[in-house]
């Protein structure tokens, strides 16, 4: 067994100098972003817009239905305990 040291091939490897961790934060690293959303599908614009308009009226048919159930539940209790007449 030979007692060589290696050092990390990880590229935040805990035995980079202070020297290459500012070269890969300001140099290696934004490559990398770049590449990485070259990569991604964006949505088109009308995409995004009936996205946008489904969870709206998604939101507000659910706001409407949780609000039916609040009142009608209201009225049960209102009517078990003989509250507001």
């Amino acid at each position: 067994m030979s007692n060589q040291t290696t050092t990390s091939t990880t590229p935040a490897g805990p035995r980079m100098s202070i020297a290459e961790r500012l070269r890969f934060l300001f140099t290696v690293f934004p490559q990398q972003v770049r590449q990485e959303a070259s990569k991604v599908t964006w949505p088109s614009r009308k995409e995004t817009l009936i996205t946008t308009a489904m969870v709206f009226a998604m939101s507000i048919l659910a706001a409407i239905f949780f609000m039916v159930v609040d009142q009608i539940l209201g009225f049960g209790v209102r009517q078990i305990l003989g509250f507001g007449g």
